[in-house]
């Protein structure tokens, strides 16, 4: 529904922001979502914790003070115990070169099981982590043991989950219990109007949303646009996806902030050129 929105507040003059409700910042806090298993790529291998300095550094370039670290390689990619021990290695070489007040959280892709998130979270937490995504296969009782584990341990990481959530009235149950802290139904799969639901439900309750959005650079504006509209907005997630066919004037990311443009619509437009020139390149390599 995207295209609709935008086609109406081209038609309005309105941005699809003041459309949705224009409750939000004038600037909506961004992190990268990209800092990912560098240390798994063979040509990485004897030299991970450069690699991921330079990844840090080149958010910070782009604008980024905040990042989302994926861990949880226990699960999949090493044995248990070196799994574990890497993630929290990683942690500790992006947080003594990136410095104190740059944000980081985690993201485990549901890698751990309760038990072994509370292990880890107890490790960490000197590190300062702003939130732990998915740590485990979510439950109500689950969430709510994980959230007292971290109060009680006087760490301020907030319980975020619910990419794999279908539709927002999933979310209810832990809304009810203040279960979870950011809700994070996906950005391309709620669609604006999915994503308000599910922050309307947030807000009486005190929550916060922050979309998932991975691989989608236009997911990432249609964040923007949400950041703009509802007060309890967390933080739009980025990743270093671009393209020159896309015209985003009045977007600009700049210490872990965006500008969202009050032009109509979206805010985005077509550059007809570059279009053009790609969509041959594409047709020639399909002849």
């Amino acid at each position: 529904t995207t295209a609709v929105w935008d086609l109406i507040g081209k038609i309005t003059g309105k941005p699809v922001h003041k459309l949705l409700g224009g409750k939000g910042e004038k600037q909506v806090k961004v992190y990268d979502g990209s800092i990912y298993f560098a240390d798994l790529l063979p040509g990485q291998a004897s030299r991970w914790k450069d690699r991921f300095r330079e990844e840090i550094d080149m958010g910070l370039k782009a604008g980024h003070k905040a990042f989302k670290v994926k861990v949880g390689r226990g699960a999949k990619w090493m044995k248990r115990d070196q799994g574990d021990k890497r993630d929290i290695e990683i942690l500790r070489t992006i947080r003594t070169h990136a410095g104190p007040d740059v944000l980081i959280g985690i993201d485990a892709n549901n890698g751990y099981d309760l038990a072994g998130a509370k292990r880890f979270l107890k490790e960490i937490g000197g590190l300062n982590i702003a939130f732990a995504e998915e740590m485990f296969p979510e439950t109500v009782k689950d969430c709510l043991e994980f959230k007292a584990f971290l109060r009680d341990n006087k760490l301020k990481t907030l319980v975020a989950d619910g990419e794999s959530h279908k539709e927002p009235s999933t979310f209810k149950s832990f809304v009810d219990a203040r279960a979870i802290e950011v809700l994070q139904g996906d950005m391309k799969r709620f669609g604006f109007e999915g994503i308000l639901e599910e922050a309307s439900m947030a807000f009486r309750q005190n929550l916060l949303v922050a979309p998932h959005n991975w691989g989608s650079l236009l997911g990432y504006y249609m964040q923007l646009q949400v950041g703009r509209a509802i007060p309890n907005f967390y933080r739009a997630e980025h990743d270093p996806l671009n393209t020159p066919v896309i015209i985003d004037e009045g977007y600009s990311r700049k210490d872990g902030v965006s500008t969202v443009p009050d032009t109509p619509g979206c805010g985005l437009s077509i550059d007809e050129k570059a279009f053009a020139k790609h969509a041959r390149v594409f047709y020639d390599l399909k002849a």
